[in-house]
């Protein structure tokens, strides 16, 4: 496996800051030796310990191995061509937004890993809720796993008035979600950099499988 480096960062930093298609055109190699190659490698390396997660995951790099360049139809800074971070993420289906996904991503400042949902529904989200307020066997396990570890956190946008004024903290830390995502944040460019970086993501991601059934039972709750 071909690790991510100094000069990965420094890339995806410099592009970004020119913003310029000359000075991409002028440093592309950089860009497939230093981040291209890397995440292609980095894909195909977790593919097994994902599917054995969700057989159902789309694992082929080209699928889920994000652009660099944005698409400025729908990018709310029109002024930018390029971000500053780049992701891989494991989902059921390519457009299968809706659906929960574990993600990896790198930019310039840290890098981030973890399970969520890229754009839940309300009618997913309701029925993620319905199985926390009848303490389903499936939230009980969800519950237990984000509380017996510390690298992934709990996020996502609350509700600016509380729906659930009466339910006890560690359960209204779920219901006032309006989307839920387990994220862990680091600062640690030795395990970025790492040969060892598959290894140490898949044990991670296999650690909150739980947090996924969760969410992928909501969704398949949910008539469509």
């Amino acid at each position: 496996m071909t690790p991510f480096c100094q000069r990965s960062l420094d890339f995806l930093y410099f592009n970004h800051k020119y913003n310029s298609k000359a000075w991409y055109q002028e440093h592309r190699e950089d860009f497939r030796q230093y981040l291209a190659v890397p995440f292609n490698d980095l894909a195909i390396a977790l593919a097994p310990a994902m599917l054995k997660i969700d057989p159902s995951f789309i694992t082929e790099p080209k699928s889920i191995v994000s652009r660099l360049y944005k698409d400025l139809r729908f990018a709310k800074d029109k002024t930018s061509l390029y971000r500053d971070h780049m992701w891989l993420s494991y989902m059921r289906g390519k457009d299968a937004y809706n659906a929960p996904a574990f993600f990896f991503e790198i930019s310039p400042y840290n890098f981030q890993f973890g399970c969520g949902f890229y754009m839940a529904d309300a009618k997913t989200m309701t029925n993620l809720r319905k199985l926390i307020e009848t303490d389903s066997k499936m939230f009980q396990k969800a519950k237990k796993c984000l509380e017996s570890q510390t690298t992934f956190k709990l996020v996502g946008e609350n509700y600016k008035k509380p729906k659930y004024p009466d339910a006890p903290q560690d359960l209204s830390i779920w219901l006032e979600k309006k989307d839920i995502c387990f994220t862990a944040t680091s600062f640690d460019s030795t395990l970025l950099f790492s040969e060892n970086l598959a290894d140490y993501l898949a044990e991670q991601f296999k650690k909150i499988k739980p947090l996924y059934d969760l969410m992928l039972t909501a969704e398949s709750m949910t008539e469509r």
